[in-house]
């Protein structure tokens, strides 16, 4: 094992279980086997994205090319810093559609643009990857105000504030509506129970109200005699508990909007956007990216992002196609460079460029 603490996502009780053996590894695996070429290379969908989504993936590349790893790579440079970019979008879609499984960098969203789509939020509904998962763990090598955060964000990918059903019913005036629906309030509760039981968590928290609050109370019940712990709390109370008291938290499930905030402050907890890595799972289709979801737009193109999140999210996706080997040997190397504390990118104080993290990984490649 490469730490102590190891994950797995809860998956569907039809497909055996993969042991685990780095940060946020381990997911639901889609009902059918993912596509293959001859000699066993996999087709992936790769979108950059906006902001230092091109570096971060270069770095990627660059490893995967270190280590011989069985990827092609099927590239869109989709961004959503404009709407007009809507026929490569649905050339990206046609391409997850047809392989099952992406990776992808962080996609803008101008929020001063009235009817702007989210091109984010609309993979996620199309795609229907309706579980976000985000781990957030403390690292030696990384110190932060709290010491041993270990917390699982599980948030409701399709629906809530984000479904994006807004309107001007008079000038001046914009109506916007939350959606929320029983059963995907229940299939979200079923997937955080199911993966605090794989993983060897004791608590449940919800951050829900309403048909969510009240969905989560009713599938609690069925895994009282599981041993899982629940409870719930209201949002604003938990941003506070966050900063003051983190380790009081296990596993928390939570809709949409409060999954945003949420993540963002665990994040910080240990260490920021650049060490959390994260996906997107449903029942078919699985999309890789950073747990935090940011842009950067202003140190775009100066070599300076931290790509861990983005290489960790990598190792997820190749744990996900069965690479579990490859995947070991990456994570393994890159906990080296985040524990030695000698290569840090300027958010962990730092001053070393993102070409020298993506070296100091593939030195420590086996």
């Amino acid at each position: 094992m490469l730490l102590r603490n190891t994950y797995t996502v809860a998956r569907p009780a039809f497909i055996s279980l993969r042991t685990a053996s780095t940060l946020s590894a381990g997911f639901p695996k889609v009902a059918e086997r993912l596509p293959t070429k001859y000699g066993g290379v996999y087709t992936v969908t790769l979108i950059p994205g906006d902001g230092i989504g091109q570096e971060i993936t270069e770095s990627v590349k660059e490893i995967f090319e270190s280590v011989n790893a069985p990827i092609e790579w099927e590239q869109y440079d989709v961004s959503g810093m404009s709407s007009s970019g809507e026929a490569l979008f649905k050339q990206a879609m046609e391409s997850l559609k047809r392989n099952k499984v992406g990776l992808k960098g962080i996609l803008f969203t101008p929020i001063s643009k009235s009817g702007h789509i989210s091109w984010n939020v609309a993979m996620r509904q199309q795609l229907d990857i309706y579980a976000s998962v985000v781990l957030c763990k403390s690292l030696p090598g990384v110190p932060t105000r709290h010491s041993d955060v270990d917390f699982a964000l599980i948030r409701e990918n399709t629906e809530g504030e984000y479904s994006g059903l807004e309107h001007q019913s008079y000038p001046g005036v914009v109506e916007s509506l939350k959606v929320s629906t029983r059963a995907k309030a229940e299939r979200i509760s079923r997937f955080a129970f199911d993966f605090a039981l794989r993983n060897g968590r004791k608590k449940v928290t919800c951050l829900g109200d309403g048909l969510f609050l009240n969905t989560f109370r009713r599938v609690a019940e069925e895994y009282k005699s599981s041993g899982i712990e629940s409870n719930d709390m209201i949002v604003d109370n938990t941003s506070m508990q966050l900063v003051s008291k983190p380790k009081q938290f296990d596993v928390m499930v939570m809709p949409n909007l409060y999954g945003a905030i949420v993540s963002n402050i665990g994040a910080a907890l240990v260490g920021g956007p650049g060490v959390v890595p994260g996906c997107n799972v449903g029942r078919d289709y699985a999309l890789f990216e950073p747990g935090c979801r940011h842009v950067a737009k202003d140190i775009m193109g100066q070599d300076r992002a931290n790509p861990a999140a983005m290489i960790l999210s990598a190792t997820m996706m190749l744990r996900h196609l069965g690479l579990d080997h490859i995947a070991n040997n990456i994570a393994s190397a890159t906990f080296q460079v985040l524990n030695a504390g000698r290569v840090k990118t300027a958010d962990m104080g730092g001053s070393s460029t993102t070409s020298e993290f993506t070296a100091a990984v593939i030195k420590n490649l086996e």
